[in-house]
């Protein structure tokens, strides 16, 4: 029997986790901080299915680009993006939210 539970997520974001621990962080003031932290800091997330939206680390996306790490939002998963590392978490919001550059 398959279950259904209800989310209050109007969209989410992948962030690639080996990406992540290859940078070993790559983010913020000292550029040791996972981006997935970075990015639930600058959203605003809570934890769990009861938040407005769900930044979640998966395994391996399979791209592996140098020096930066996968994103892919939810909303628009034709489009991944590369983000390199130390860029600022205001741009990476703004590229997900469509009010910056892509």
């Amino acid at each position: 029997m398959i279950r259904v539970l209800a989310s209050r997520w109007q969209g989410s974001v992948l962030v690639c986790g080996k990406c992540s621990k290859k940078l070993g962080g790559g983010f913020g003031d000292k550029g040791r901080t996972p981006l997935v932290k970075l990015l639930r800091q600058a959203l605003g997330v809570k934890k769990g299915r009861k938040a407005d939206r769900g930044v979640v680390e998966v395994k391996c996306l399979g791209v592996c680009p140098k020096n930066a790490v996968v994103v892919v939002d939810g909303a628009h998963t034709g489009r991944w993006m590369l983000v390199p590392a130390g860029t600022e978490a205001d741009e990476v919001v703004a590229s997900l939210t469509g009010t910056g550059p892509a």
